[in-house]
């Protein structure tokens, strides 16, 4: 493509056209800490940079030299694979809300927080010691395959446009949104070692993995939160094999390991796993 531009024309530009032409989905690696769209600010900016915009602004929304946005917001203590569409790939973005989506998350039993993981305040303590693996497995049934679900009160969902999160730290009186149907294809305990455990969790969309911890925590006549939490898979898009590390947020990388539109939606159809009957 640089060989077809005068040279009267800086590479400047040749780049910022080979990145303003990218369209398509690909993954990246989001670290524990900062927000989604914080992740995604840092990206756009990298991206930006190497393209040759001086002092981008990648939280300008007006007028953006490029079109980015990421689906299926990972929580700020989340760590894993975040999907990101450029170009057309973010009409894409609708379908990583809907599809399958993998976790390991390590619980804690005995602490009930507000937050309902590590980050937030414990507003309750109970016993644990008679919760046996046995008991676990045994509750873990009762939340495989279609269930209803109360999301978290702290969570990207909105109120008269403001994220309920936001409200709450604002002061806010905030009501739970009310239960929804939500799918999960696979619950297994993978180890158990009081009072922590870890779950391996395959789900479909609208699945808050806080809220499974904090519901398993009641039924065993307990409470418990989420202290780490890993997305391993989200869509087609896997920890392993898809998501770029930071040292990775290049042209080159990037555009290797895009999915086209077209090729994103054909493999999350045939990936998208079958429900499991229990």
């Amino acid at each position: 493509m640089a060989g077809n531009v005068s040279n009267t024309v800086p590479a400047i530009t040749s780049s910022l056209s080979q990145l303003q032409a990218l369209n398509g989905l690909f993954a990246i690696y989001k670290k524990q800490g900062p927000t989604s769209a914080d992740v995604l600010n840092v990206l756009k900016e990298a991206l930006l940079k190497e393209a040759g915009v001086k002092n981008p602004n990648p939280r300008k929304r007006k007028n953006q030299s490029l079109k980015m946005g990421h689906g299926g917001t990972l929580d700020s203590a989340a760590s894993g694979v975040l999907v990101v569409g450029v170009g057309n790939g973010t009409k894409m973005l609708s379908t990583m809300l809907t599809g399958s989506k993998k976790y390991i998350a390590v619980g804690e039993f005995g602490k009930a927080t507000d937050t309902l993981d590590a980050t937030g305040s414990v507003t309750l303590e109970k016993g644990f010691e008679h919760i046996t693996r046995l008991d676990v497995e045994e509750k873990l049934k009762a939340f495989t395959g279609d269930i209803m679900q109360v999301p978290p009160l702290y969570s990207a969902l909105k109120k008269d446009g403001q994220r309920l999160s936001v409200l709450l730290k604002k002061g806010h009186k905030v009501d739970a949104k009310p239960a929804r149907p939500v799918t999960v294809y696979n619950l297994t305990l993978q180890e158990f070692k009081p009072p922590l455990f870890t779950l391996d969790i395959e789900c479909g969309g609208g699945f808050y993995v806080r809220s499974l911890v904090d519901d398993l925590g009641k039924a065993l006549s307990s409470c418990a939160h989420v202290k780490e939490l890993i997305r391993t898979k989200q869509g087609p898009f896997t920890l392993e094999e898809h998501a770029l590390h930071e040292e990775q947020w290049t042209l080159e990388h990037i555009s290797r390991s895009l999915k086209t539109c077209s090729e994103g939606e054909q493999e999350e159809d045939h990936l998208k796993p079958k429900k499991v009957v229990t």
